[in-house]
């Protein structure tokens, strides 16, 4: 059995890593997603909405990839599963936006189950904008079959 993720982890946080918002992505990511709504592809319909450019559906915030917290974790990433996923926006992303995206490992815990102990290792990715103001956080749940 492997051992168990150190708890010591718990608030290490990864290097902030700049994206860039693009218009493509979100028409694509849209695509994607099987959303036909307008407001993902036309600034016209989109500033009819009330928005100042072309938002980002709510799950596209998962397309933007900070730094891994994880690296230098021993883990086996054979027996990983990504458990459980949700997003907090203070506002919604748009088209145009450079957001700094920085990863931390909010808790480390253990349950056993049916199948033997598992790890849980909860991460939050926060995402501000150039201005520093907080756009989202997104919480990751993985578990780790020992």
């Amino acid at each position: 059995m492997a051992a168990p993720i150190d708890p010591r982890f718990v608030g290490k946080a990864s290097a902030p890593l700049e994206v860039d918002v693009e218009r493509g992505q979100i028409r694509r990511f849209a695509e994607a997603i099987g959303d036909a709504d307008p407001i993902y592809r036309d600034e016209a319909a989109a500033r009819a909405a009330g928005y100042p450019a072309i938002p980002a559906p709510p799950t596209f915030a998962t397309s933007l990839r900070p730094n891994d917290v994880r690296e230098g974790i021993d883990i086996d990433w054979k027996k990983l599963l990504h458990a459980e996923q949700s997003y907090r926006f203070a506002r919604p992303l748009l088209a145009g936006d450079r957001i700094t995206l920085v990863q931390r490992i909010a808790a480390i815990y253990e349950k056993a189950g049916k199948s033997g102990v598992m790890d849980f290792i909860v991460m939050e990715t926060t995402g501000h904008d150039a201005g520093g103001a907080l756009v989202y956080t997104a919480t990751s749940t993985v578990v780790i079959k020992r």
